[in-house]
């Protein structure tokens, strides 16, 4: 099977950076510079224009690899087995049990190696 595979290419990669920074910049330049207007008004104009900065990055090479990495991640996270309620409960009571049991042993340690000190040193 001759099976050809098309990698995607990325052009101006660096313009397109440079497009993404200049967008944030103007969004945050923008809700000071209107500042008299409603917060909602200019909430809205951050987040459409942080949306078309998200648009441009995702073109870019490394915006496409983060992508795909985002979609990769939501495919695993639905083949986790999740643990029921009474794993939950049960494993959580396991932790808090050993951690009050250890935190015994460690407490009449400290006291006993602080009483042998003192006892040396007098």
């Amino acid at each position: 099977m001759n099976a050809k595979v098309e990698a995607k290419t990325f052009r101006l990669d660096g313009l397109k950076w440079l497009l993404v920074l200049l967008l944030v910049g103007a969004a945050v330049a923008g809700n000071s510079y209107y500042a008299e207007y409603p917060l909602l008004y200019r909430v809205l104009a951050m987040v459409a224009l942080c949306v078309v900065a998200l648009a441009v990055a995702v073109n870019t090479a490394k915006g496409s690899a983060f992508w795909k990495l985002l979609r990769e991640a939501q495919v695993e996270v639905r083949r986790v087995v999740w643990p029921t309620r009474q794993e939950a409960t049960q494993t959580t009571l396991i932790v808090v049990v050993f951690v009050l049991f250890m935190a015994l042993v460690l407490w009449g340690l400290d006291s006993a190696l602080g009483w042998a000190a003192s006892r040396i040193i007098g």
